[in-house]
């Protein structure tokens, strides 16, 4: 099984999206394995968005991110990196395809709702950033052999 991180940004939480929005993932078969509301540091959004940080434009993504609570999970699943990042859209709300979450709920670039892992390697640094390993707590849901055949873990 594959871990990825996300996060409900502020304009999710203050949307009120939150549940409607980690619904879909659940629907889609993937487990929440961590899940708390916290807020974001300057200190920690400079860790987590490092390669972005030296860039123009960062004080402002990091105003946003640190500007209200956020909701941060790690989901688990068969590919969820990839599920999750394509349940998403593009990062452009006004360009993600209909039926994706962007593409629904969003219609901006950077108020685009959930930040997701791109890859594993990020998966496992923004994971180690948010959680403690204490507060990951993976389980095998009983609903898990109607989900998937039994030879796709």
């Amino acid at each position: 099984m594959e871990r990825t991180l996300i996060l409900f940004k502020p304009d999710c939480v203050q949307r009120r999206l939150v549940g409607r929005i980690l619904a879909r993932f659940e629907d889609k078969g993937l487990n929440v394995v961590a899940m708390k509301l916290m807020r974001i540091t300057p200190e920690l959004s400079k860790q987590h968005y490092a390669e972005h940080a030296a860039k123009g434009w960062y004080p402002t993504l990091e105003k946003f991110i640190t500007g209200g609570p956020v909701v941060a999970a790690i989901l688990e699943g068969l590919e969820a990196i990839r599920v999750v990042r394509e349940m998403l859209g593009a990062t452009n709300g006004l360009k993600a395809a209909p039926g994706t979450i962007r593409g629904d709920f969003s219609s901006s670039r950077q108020m685009n709702l959930v930040h997701a892992s791109d890859g594993p390697e990020a998966a496992a640094r923004e994971i180690a950033l948010y959680f403690r390993s204490e507060e990951i707590c993976g389980y095998e849901p009983t609903i898990a052999t109607w989900l998937r055949a039994s030879d796709e873990s």
